[in-house]
């Protein structure tokens, strides 16, 4: 719905003795467009063929109050605020009006001509504010849906020439050549997974905080395991040693919490030493009714201490070791965040780390 117009506030009255809807129209016209109705179904059908901007109804009327007909108006007709013109007796019902956020406002009769206007203009800067509201989100929502699309559109275009970027690189390796050649088609392999992998890390992002939570049985076993067999081509060497306590069922968000895990095991796959003759990944978890303690160890290249609190910043990087993205650790603070688990970490640089992660059990909650 567009911005109403700065003309006139188009007022509808509705009241079933026509001696007041003959004042209102004499005391308004000048002010207002105003159209009137002397029963529910005849305010219906004005608001069905003509846009209202303010609603102003007699609370004592024979076959509906007031205060009844707002309450199908605010069904029917959201948009339009409404006035309740009341004497004291009904005050119970006023009240009651309000608290159900039927009416804006309600007018003790006979009105003061000064205090109606008041309210009117009142009223109608609400309305105002409301459609600008509603034409904002509506605007957010478009450009969101739009973004979601370009994201999606965007990955997918791009990781395909990349592929056929890598095949004819794979092919050309294959001849004869120049070592010096050997050395530039390795350097542009390199370039090449490392966008795939910051172009992947980007749809794992969006994926994150767009999809609706969806809470899943876990088994901490296979979940473990399907982490270790993503990671594991990185460094065929890794010594993987896995613990797991389940005596419990657990429920989570499967897609996040996969999304976790696969981000931290990879990381300690990838940031292992060169020199490191056994290099280890240690995953464990022990589970209870009210949450699941997760701790991923590895001896790795480790943190420099300074650095332990900006890791799950966008882009931070710890180190230039392995030409980290600096995305991976975000994406895992902001999964976490949705699902409602917290993480630490301890590290010692040239030793290793470990990430504690605690993630409620969201079957327990349920119950």
């Amino acid at each position: 719905m567009s911005k109403p117009q700065e003309s006139k506030i188009k007022v509808l009255y509705v009241d079933d003795e026509p001696n007041n809807l003959l004042a209102f129209q004499a005391g308004f016209r000048r002010h207002y467009d105003i159209y009137t109705a002397s029963s529910v179904a005849d305010g219906l059908e004005v608001l069905n063929e003509h846009e209202v901007h303010v609603i102003i109804a007699d609370q004592r009327m024979p076959k509906a109050t007031g205060v009844e007909f707002f309450s199908i108006v605010s069904k029917a007709h959201p948009d339009p605020v409404r006035i309740l013109l009341t004497g004291y007796s009904d005050i119970d019902a006023v009240v009651d009006a309000i608290n159900k956020g039927e009416i804006f406002r309600y007018i003790r009769k006979p009105w003061d001509e000064v205090e109606l206007k008041t309210t009117i203009r009142n009223a109608y800067d609400i309305y105002v504010t409301r459609i600008q509201l509603k034409n904002k989100i509506d605007e957010l929502q478009r450009a969101n849906d739009e973004l979601n699309r370009f994201v999606y559109s965007t990955s997918h275009d791009l990781r395909s020439p990349l592929a056929n970027i890598l095949g004819i690189l794979n092919l050309a390796k294959l001849n004869k050549q120049d070592p010096e050649d050997q050395n530039y088609y390795r350097m542009i392999e390199s370039c090449v997974n490392k966008m795939d992998s910051f172009i992947h890390k980007i749809i794992e992002y969006y994926k994150g905080i767009r999809l609706d939570d969806v809470n899943e049985d876990i088994d901490f076993q296979k979940m473990f395991a399907d982490s270790i067999e993503l990671s594991n081509m990185l460094n065929p060497q890794i010594v993987f040693e896995v613990a797991v306590e389940q005596p419990v069922p657990f429920s989570c968000d499967a897609f996040r919490l996969s999304l976790i895990l696969n981000n931290l095991v990879s990381n300690a796959v990838k940031y292992q030493r060169v020199e490191e003759e056994n290099p280890r990944v240690k995953l464990s978890v022990q589970v209870s009714e009210a949450e699941a303690i997760i701790h991923i160890v590895d001896n790795g290249v480790g943190i420099i201490e300074d650095h332990l609190n900006k890791i799950f910043q966008i882009f931070f990087r710890s180190t230039d070791f392995k030409n980290g993205l600096g995305i991976g650790l975000y994406i895992v603070k902001e999964a976490l965040t949705r699902i409602g688990g917290e993480i630490s970490v301890k590290s010692v640089f040239g030793t290793g780390t470990e990430f504690t992660l605690v993630v409620p059990n969201q079957g327990t909650r349920q119950e």
